[in-house]
């Protein structure tokens, strides 16, 4: 059975004013409900699967007690350049050191998984941007595609490739869409 991660809840003292942090950094608003005493803003970072809810009546936990929650992109230095834009205070780029300890700059190697910068809401809950270009083996299941045109552009190469293909076995594919399907997934992160 698959469980997806849907909805992270953030404490917050002022809706309003969390609602307008989360939007001016470009989150989108997914929904403002109000029902009685309670109300409920839901919001999903841009390219994310899973969205943040905070509101009123909806939680206990104290504002701003939530801490690290991780945003993964795919360069934490233009993710940080483009947060800091939009008005958010982000730290610096930093890494962690060959004995585990954080040091500022990006990871000398550029690895994947090692590279972060955070910020935090008007309420102190905290973020982590994490920067992560190859996946570890077996993290990820299936082909997953950030946006219609990165869909395109694996679909454009796809087409490129298998051209070639039937160029050098010298006949139709009758099978294209199960070679398609190898080929995207196999080119996924490229």
């Amino acid at each position: 059975m698959d469980m997806k991660l849907e909805v992270v809840v953030l404490p917050v003292t002022d809706v309003d004013r969390s609602k307008h942090f989360y939007t001016a950094l470009g989150w989108r608003e997914d929904a403002d409900i109000v029902f009685g005493e309670t109300r409920i803003v839901q919001l999903t970072p841009p390219g994310s699967a899973a969205s943040i809810q905070f509101g009123r009546g909806i939680t206990d936990a104290a504002p701003g007690s939530v801490r690290g929650t991780y945003l993964v992109v795919d360069d934490v230095e233009a993710a940080r350049a483009e947060l800091a834009g939009h008005g958010a205070d982000v730290t610096e780029v930093f890494h962690r050191d060959a004995t585990g300890a954080f040091a500022p700059g990006i990871h000398p190697d550029r690895g994947t998984y090692s590279s972060f910068a955070s910020f935090s809401d008007p309420d102190g809950n905290t973020w982590l941007l994490q920067e992560i270009t190859d996946r570890l083996p077996g993290r990820v299941t299936g082909v997953a595609y950030g946006s219609t045109a990165k869909l395109e552009r694996a679909l454009r190469d796809a087409a490129a490739a298998h051209g070639e293909h039937e160029k050098e076995t010298g006949q139709y594919d009758e099978e294209w869409p199960v070679w398609y399907a190898e080929y995207m997934a196999r080119h996924q992160d490229a």
